[in-house]
């Protein structure tokens, strides 16, 4: 039986008891295990509940005015079945700790300030790679699109070459070298992918950057929210929500340009001549854009996105991260105008202005330490530096550290970490495959199928002939005359189609080859033969080859 201080928080009044293991946690954090961060702590149940259903609750609760800080500390007492015998109760460092955790489950509306700073202008050069997006469909390479998904014809171009089905093997090497990429990422500073290149931060950031543009800072913004439904806020409204969907069409129409030609695309929605499933496509891209970035917003990295789930399998003590430095902003105190008795003051640097909250996309005060809902964007980092910059002290109370540097001083080299070794190597051995998968890729591939019925057959002037089938594909998207020419046997000759042939592009052309060999000549029962394919691809000379068998009669 352990015995759990809980601070009590006015109830909103569509919670109704989510967070149901939320007693295992704190019965974990009491026997040893860190305590999980960014609990949502904003509904607890009255004295005749259960605790969300999992344990039985005390009395002793002064529920009078509510409101959003703490007014009493409840005491619930937790059964659990994994109850240990050595079990504590909460500190009270754990219960201010806890206290002071939190995070947005969707029952208000974040207006975050937009602070100028380094990490801000970083991050609208992380913005701005998502143009690729938006533009890279329509550059052209050997008048076809340079990147395509050509899924009806089951390839991939990727400039100058073709990825056929049969080469899709470079594709799953593709996708472990980005999730690895992700994971060393990860694993050294962060959620980065979260902060700064996830199309959920970047589409979110672009809308709350219209809506400050158009409604103003936070404090306008919830002002207009309040505000009674005029001519005003339905203009301003209008005009914001107007702006929204029009990105998110563009974003559908987008991503459906990846799979089709860019421009014939544009002539077929014009002409309402786009095949259906174009236009489902972009109506679900559209809505999904909409109200993901524009009315979810941090909600869906907190109850959608898998990888905000699984990143605190990937970081540790030793990941740089953003991080309050709390032996220099304890304690906090506000700034005092007396010069006299601010060098009198022990106060620490922070002076708890709450900039580094207001600043946050989700929410969520960085001074707690890390939490679930940080996504590492850094953007309270410009915010904090700015107030040191006024109140002269030097930046930094907040800023990418470990949580090992904080706590000892020192930097663990990158070296020394057994997981970034692993996911390194595992990196480079997907991008060596690419590598060596790309600069293979032959323009022109060969397939020999040698005819089984009958075996071989034994002509008039006692040489002996062998049927084949060639199958040429031609991965370019024009057509390519090639010679055919064999090796093997001596005084061998091809008979049955023609010497040079033409291979249609994109496509695989089909021959039928008769390979005659004097009886004499053959050494023993199966003789290899080698087939020859050469010619010129995008003005470079190609040569596939391909072994196959001669059968001929058993020697008397």
């Amino acid at each position: 039986m352990s015995l759990l201080l809980i601070p009590y928080r006015e109830r909103p009044p569509w919670r109704s008891g989510d967070w149901c293991n939320l007693s295992e946690r704190f019965q974990n954090a009491t026997e040893g295990v860190p305590l999980l961060r960014g609990v949502p702590y904003n509904y607890y149940p009255s004295e005749s509940q259960s605790f969300f259903g999992c344990g039985s609750v005390g009395s002793g609760v002064d529920k009078t005015k509510p409101s959003g800080k703490i007014n009493k500390i409840r005491r619930v007492t937790v059964q659990s079945s994994s109850e240990s015998k050595h079990s504590t109760p909460l500190s009270y460092d754990e219960f201010v700790e806890l206290a002071h955790q939190q995070i947005n489950t969707g029952e208000k509306t974040i207006h975050a300030k937009r602070n100028p700073g380094k990490w801000r202008n970083i991050k609208w050069i992380s913005n701005a790679i998502w143009l690729l997006f938006f533009f890279g469909a329509y550059l052209r390479w050997d008048d076809r699109q340079a990147v395509l998904w050509d899924i009806p014809n089951r390839q991939f171009h990727l400039f100058s070459a073709t990825i056929l089905p049969q080469d899709f093997w470079l594709l799953s090497l593709a996708l472990l070298l980005f999730a690895m990429l992700l994971a060393v990422v990860t694993a050294v500073a962060g959620r980065v992918w979260c902060g700064f290149f996830c199309f959920q931060t970047v589409w979110t950031d672009v809308f709350t950057w219209i809506e400050d543009k158009l409604e103003g800072g936070p404090q306008k913004r919830r002002n207009l929210e309040k505000a009674p439904w005029d001519m005003r806020k339905i203009r301003i409204k209008a005009t914001k929500h107007v702006l929204w969907l029009l990105i998110s069409v563009f974003t559908g129409i987008s991503f459906v340009t990846w799979f089709t030609d860019a421009y014939q695309l544009w002539a077929d929605l014009f002409s309402i001549e786009a095949p259906l499933i174009a236009w489902i496509t972009i109506l679900a891209f559209t809505a999904g854009t909409y109200v993901l970035a524009g009315f979810m917003r941090e909600q869906t990295c907190l109850w959608l996105c898998p990888y905000a789930r699984i990143q605190s399998a990937m970081v540790d003590k030793h990941t740089v991260i953003p991080t309050y430095d709390n032996q220099r902003g304890e304690p906090r105190g506000h700034m005092r105008k007396n010069v006299e008795q601010a060098r009198q003051s022990s106060t620490g640097d922070c002076i708890d202005c709450h900039l580094c909250v207001a600043a946050c996309p989700t929410g969520v005060d960085i001074r707690a330490g890390l939490q679930e809902g940080c996504l590492m964007c850094a953007l309270c980092i410009d915010a904090c530096d700015t107030v040191m910059d006024k109140v002269g002290r030097s930046r930094g109370l907040i800023r990418y550290a470990s949580l090992d540097e904080m706590e000892s001083g020192i930097t663990v080299p990158l070296w020394t970490r057994t997981r970034v070794w692993v996911y390194g190597m595992i990196l480079l051995i997907a991008a060596a495959g690419i590598i060596y998968g790309l600069s293979s890729l032959d323009s022109i591939e060969l397939k020999v199928l040698r005819a089984r019925q009958p075996m071989y057959v034994l002509q008039s002037d006692g040489s002996i002939q062998n049927e084949y089938t060639l199958k040429i594909l031609n991965k370019v998207t024009h057509d390519v005359d090639v010679r055919i020419s064999a090796t093997g046997p001596r005084d061998l000759v091809l008979t049955g189609s023609k010497e040079t042939i033409t291979a249609h592009g994109s496509t695989v052309t089909s021959t039928t080859i008769f390979v005659r060999v004097p009886r004499e000549n053959l050494d023993a029962t199966s003789s290899p033969i080698v087939f020859r394919i050469d010619g010129m691809a995008d003005s470079n000379a190609f040569v596939s080859e391909r072994e196959s068998i001669f059968i001929g009669p058993e020697k008397q």
